[in-house]
């Protein structure tokens, strides 16, 4: 079967918007019929991202398959409404762990084993293997693989996924790979003049290493390119001026893929990689596609005539690198769209709530309660480590007693019952033996089978199955997911409730309405009495899409805007 290769390359600048983009025209390819995968290329020697801190490199995601993997992959699963595996990350440490595997098995036996041809052939195997890996419910092979190099062209580390992308191209042919580089087209000076060096600079690097642009894509303010400045790139950068497209800063990213339609971007690649001739589209996904490029299209016209708000505030402990808390933040905006209210996001820094704060940096403190006082919605995330942990316990608190919709993730769970414990059940030392190796009290507990030693892959992670306890038919998030006896969702954990104290906790009010498979293992807990106060060891959010919300965020945006008992009534 023919495979078609999509390549987005970025330059100037990092965090340019490769990620989007790649999304986007993989989204819009779907909307023609195309099955589509997507794979990442990370450059740094980490085998994962699992040990990678939120603030240097952005949100964990986490797939079915529990591989802990770049934030983009998210994206690229809420776009295309597919499940990738841990494979569908490729990083320098995996491709070089692998060399070296099959070096000591002696695979290379008598060769000297080299970055070329070595490396660079095990990097192309990968992506043609991963390539056919089914990702939808079709269960058929991908037509089209998106694969986003990241990083920015010219660095050292990159610098073999280049050289392996350049050889490539003429391994799977010249009707079967085309290449989009993402570039910044900056706004210089009083006047507002836009200047092409770097676009043109970034260009001749990424020829000079023997790839050759198809489109270019150039990231500029809100006025798109100015007059002249397309013919400009394209008389500098040797493509045609229908192959530069202007990416301007949008109200929402998901107005990216029609922006993209709008330029020409599905009709230059439905030429240059010859799909009408070499791929066979179904009716059936045809519809389906077309169906799909609709209700899109819905979405986003909704998102500009909204006008009732809702405001969640975010505690967290990362809030100065907002991608720590990416799919959080999506999650939300889905539910908020599909509940028909525009979203007012608050972040909160956790250690800002503490009462040390009040004496060091009293602006701070009073308005981060200014904050958490007035949201109709607090969710707490998941997150690790001592910093903000009583903050974040005070937030818990304050949802509990004012009766303010409260979504915890994870450890935004634990915080939960460790508020709980100290505050209604007479537990003053109820602490996290994360947090508190000699707490009296240890609510929250190291689960047995996980290694102390290392932290790399080494947690509870992937799709894992919780069951709804007997008696909970009338439990509001029971009802959100549908009324079904078990949901299947992502999860990333080290510690859990101690099951020991299960029977205290119900007692006063606190109900464990989700459970493992086992019985033993709290998944999700919900407080009597109260609006919406939810916490759940999983995350959610990694399972959310534009069209297909996410249950816990539903409730939250539902409870925080007053509509949830009329929207469980309606169900």
């Amino acid at each position: 079967m023919v495979k078609k290769y999509v390549l987005v390359s970025g330059g100037v600048i990092s965090g340019i918007g490769k990620g989007i983009i790649a999304s986007s025209t993989g989204l819009l390819l779907k909307t023609m019929g195309l099955k589509v995968t997507s794979i990442k290329i990370d450059p740094y020697l980490n085998i994962d991202a699992g040990t990678l801190s939120p603030l240097d490199h952005g949100e964990v995601f986490v797939l079915n398959d529990g591989g802990e993997v770049d934030l983009d992959l998210g994206n690229y699963e809420r776009y295309l409404d597919v499940t990738l595996t841990r494979s569908n990350n490729i990083t320098t440490g995996k491709i070089y762990r692998d060399v070296i595997e099959r070096e000591r098995k002696g695979d290379y036996l008598g060769k000297t084993v080299q970055v070329v041809p070595h490396i660079t052939d095990a990097i192309q195997d990968w992506v043609e293997r991963v390539a056919t890996i089914p990702v939808d419910d079709s269960g058929e092979e991908p037509d089209v693989c998106i694969i986003e190099l990241g990083g920015t062209v010219g660095d050292i580390e990159s610098a073999p996924f280049v050289e392996a992308m350049r050889q490539f191209q003429f391994r799977v042919g010249h009707e079967n790979f085309a290449l989009i580089h993402v570039s910044l087209v900056p706004t210089i000076g009083s006047v507002g003049e836009q200047k092409t060096k770097p676009t043109q600079a970034s260009i001749r690097d990424l020829r000079g290493l023997g790839l050759s642009p198809d489109l270019i894509a150039c990231r500029c303010e809100k006025t798109g390119l100015d007059d002249g400045i397309q013919a400009k790139i394209s008389m500098f950068c040797h493509v045609q001026p229908n192959q530069v497209l202007a990416v301007r800063d949008c109200s929402s990213v998901y107005h990216v893929p029609e922006l993209l339609k709008d330029q020409g971007l599905i009709d230059f690649l439905w030429k240059r990689l010859n799909i009408e001739k070499t791929i066979r589209i179904t009716e059936p996904l045809r519809i389906k596609g077309a169906d799909m490029w609709i209700k899109w299209n819905q979405l986003t016209a909704a998102q500009e005539r909204l006008h009732d708000t809702v405001t969640i505030v975010l505690v967290g402990k990362y809030t100065n690198l907002q991608d720590s808390y990416a799919s959080v933040v999506k999650a939300l905006e889905h539910a908020s769209l599909n509940c028909r209210k525009k979203l007012i996001m608050k972040w909160v820094e956790a250690s800002d709530l503490e009462p040390e704060t009040r004496t060091v940096s009293p602006v701070k403190y009073h308005e981060a309660w200014h904050d958490l006082c007035s949201a109709q919605g607090i969710l707490v995330p998941g997150g690790f480590g001592n910093r903000g942990v009583e903050g974040k316990i005070a937030a818990a608190k304050w949802a509990r007693e004012q009766k303010i919709p409260y979504l915890g993730i994870c450890l935004g769970l634990q915080i939960a019952v460790i508020e709980f414990a100290r505050n209604i059940c007479g537990m003053p030392d109820a602490n996290s033996i994360e947090l508190d190796e000699n707490t009296s009290t240890p609510v929250v507990v190291y689960m047995p089978e996980i290694s102390k030693t290392h932290l790399g892959g080494t947690m509870r992670l992937g799709a894992r199955p919780t069951e709804f306890q007997p008696g909970t038919e009338n439990s509001a998030i029971r009802k959100l997911y549908g009324g079904g006896l078990t949901v299947l969702e992502r999860h990333r954990h080290r510690y859990e409730i101690n099951p020991e104290l299960i029977e205290k906790f119900e007692a006063e009010g606190l109900k464990f309405v989700g459970k493992d498979e086992t019985g033993q293992r709290m998944e999700i807990v919900e407080l009597a009495d109260h609006p919406y106060f939810l916490g759940v060891q999983y995350h959610p959010e990694y399972l959310t899409r534009p069209l297909k919300p996410s249950a816990p965020f539903m409730g939250l945006i539902l409870a925080a805007a007053g509509d949830l008992q009329s929207h469980l009534a309606a169900l």
